[in-house]
């Protein structure tokens, strides 16, 4: 029997953790607009520490031995014909029409989200470049307001905090309190983090913004307030308000729940639409959309093969709450907050020669080259 063909529409963290699992047992294609993974995660270090987070989270396609079996297109998408079982697009370069016949489709997409998670197709010079401008705008600013009370706001604030002491550094958000998405105890810990840092906090300001802002530059103009506030100013405003957008223009809007993400099942299968499978921050699992960290990618490859083979599908579970590293690699290691607001720190000799080279680039991605490879 001819081995089954998977294209994996979208190669974000979780497109290329669904294609690596998948490439043994089918004939796999990629599809994504950058030429390598340009993680949406751990924004606080990507900002502060660029090389740093490069390292980690910025890596090309060709150095992952995992992607050596799957055939990696640098394209946009611009259809699906569900009958026809086909995608299209555009080819990077050359604008050339693109086809691809599938047997398994994984809409792993992702959402738009700020300036860190564009889905614009850019070369390696382009991504390094957006790096550095960020960095270098930032560095340069003697006082940085963050305006957003999720992940990405706190874990900016507490990393521009470190890396530059001497900057006045404001987190603005409009609860009580900031990462509601997470159990109350991580807040606690974190906010006294973010004092000792010397961090402003400013509980209950809500930004005014248009309809049309996403927060995707950071601005320098004075933030207004709609719960009434004076307005406040500093050199750079970084907007980390989660005006996330799905990345579904591409797909029928049949698909498609009423805020755009995709609907799936319990086992993350489209509904109605045999071998056709969603995963990561397009998924609309539950309101979190938590099969973007939670192994999603795992369950969906388990699912596709268990449907090739005729076997029962598997349930995408998912955790209630938000959990994960929030402020990423830190000097003195990583640490891990769980939903039961239970924390566990990785000493950073740890994360240096067991968590990354061992646990994340051979366990999760099957080994990652230090080098490209080279052809021939």
């Amino acid at each position: 029997m001819s081995r089954k063909r998977v294209v994996v529409a979208g190669l974000g963290d979780a497109g290329i953790l669904t294609a690596i699992r998948l490439a043994k047992h089918a004939d796999v294609v990629g599809i994504s607009v950058k030429p390598g993974l340009v993680s949406g995660q751990e924004l606080g270090v990507r900002l502060s520490r660029p090389d740093d987070w490069a390292r980690d989270y910025w890596i090309p396609f060709d150095r992952f031995r995992g992607l050596d079996r799957v055939r990696v297109v640098q394209g946009t998408l611009t259809g699906l014909d569900l009958a026809a079982r086909t995608v299209f697009g555009r080819r990077d370069g050359d604008d050339a029409p693109l086809a691809e016949e599938y047997d398994a489709l994984v809409i792993s997409t992702g959402v738009a989200n700020g300036f860190w998670r564009q889905p614009t197709v850019q070369s390696a010079a382009e991504v390094d470049a957006d790096l550095r401008a960020a960095h270098d705008r930032l560095a340069a600013a003697d006082s940085v307001i963050i305006v957003g009370g999720g992940a990405a706001a706190v874990s900016s604030a507490a990393n521009m905090a470190t890396t530059w002491p001497q900057k006045r550094v404001d987190l603005y958000f409009p609860g009580q309190r900031a990462l509601v998405e997470y159990h109350p105890g991580i807040w606690r810990r974190i906010e006294g983090r973010l004092t000792s840092l010397g961090v402003g906090l400013h509980p209950g300001h809500r930004a005014v913004v248009s309809n049309g802002f996403t927060g995707d530059e950071i601005t320098g103009e004075p933030v207004t307030w709609s719960t009434g506030q004076p307005a406040a100013g500093a050199d750079a405003v970084v907007w980390a308000i989660g005006r996330v957008r799905p990345n579904t223009d591409w797909l029928p809007p049949d698909l498609l729940d009423e805020r755009g993400f995709v609907r799936v099942t319990p086992q993350l299968r489209v509904p109605g639409h045999r071998g056709v499978f969603a995963v990561g921050d397009i998924a609309a699992t539950d309101p979190l959309r938590s099969s973007a960290r939670n192994r999603g990618d795992a369950l969906v490859a388990g699912n596709i093969r268990a449907e090739f083979a005729d076997r029962k599908l598997r349930t995408f579970r998912t955790p209630g709450r938000r959990w994960g590293s929030l402020l990423g690699i830190q000097p003195n290691g990583l640490e891990v907050f769980f939903p039961t607001g239970r924390t566990f720190r990785f000493p950073s000799w740890s994360v240096e020669r067991v968590v990354m080279p061992l646990i994340v680039r051979w366990g999760m991605y099957r080994g990652v080259r230090e080098n490209p490879r080279v052809a021939g």
